[in-house]
């Protein structure tokens, strides 16, 4: 597909359903990170009345960063759209202006503090950026398709 149809398929999403489809996709990824997080963490030590302490502590990863992760891509995802239908334009400054209002809001909040803000807001303003300046894609299409396995016939050996 090239990209003047991606446009026009993601034109036709309101900005409500963007913002939803990010928050459940930063859930769903958040998820799995804290699960991941959760592994590389030594197990607690086990106490006499808590049943499952490494079940419960990675359910509590999983859940705080699945939350986390939430936050940030529906704040980012949102302002995106707000600063677009308020600019009347497409181009990497919304996504920098979400990425900012994100990191300074959400991981700023979890910082405590003014610095902590300021660099994650900018940290995701900046990844926004080259990500949006570099063609608004992480992969080029160039047309081939890779099959796992081959096409081509092998010659007889006989």
């Amino acid at each position: 597909m090239d990209p003047a149809e991606l446009r026009k398929m993601e034109d036709e999403e309101s900005a409500t359903m963007k913002t939803i489809k990010g928050a459940t996709f930063g859930l769903v990824a958040g998820t799995i990170w804290g699960t991941v997080v959760a592994t590389w963490q030594d197990v607690p030590r086990v106490e006499r009345r808590v049943a499952l302490p490494g079940l419960i502590r990675t359910l509590k990863m999983m859940g705080n960063h699945g939350l986390t992760f939430a936050a940030i891509g529906g704040v980012y995802i949102g302002v995106e759209q707000l600063v677009q239908n308020y600019r009347m334009k497409r181009d990497f400054v919304n996504g920098a202006v979400g990425g900012f209002v994100a990191g300074a809001s959400i991981l700023g909040y979890k910082g405590r503090s003014i610095s902590s803000a300021i660099s994650a807001g900018a940290a995701l303003a900046v990844t926004s950026s080259f990500i949006d300046i570099g063609g608004q894609t992480t992969r080029i299409d160039t047309g081939k398709e890779y099959y796992p396995y081959t096409t081509k016939k092998r010659p007889n050996v006989n």
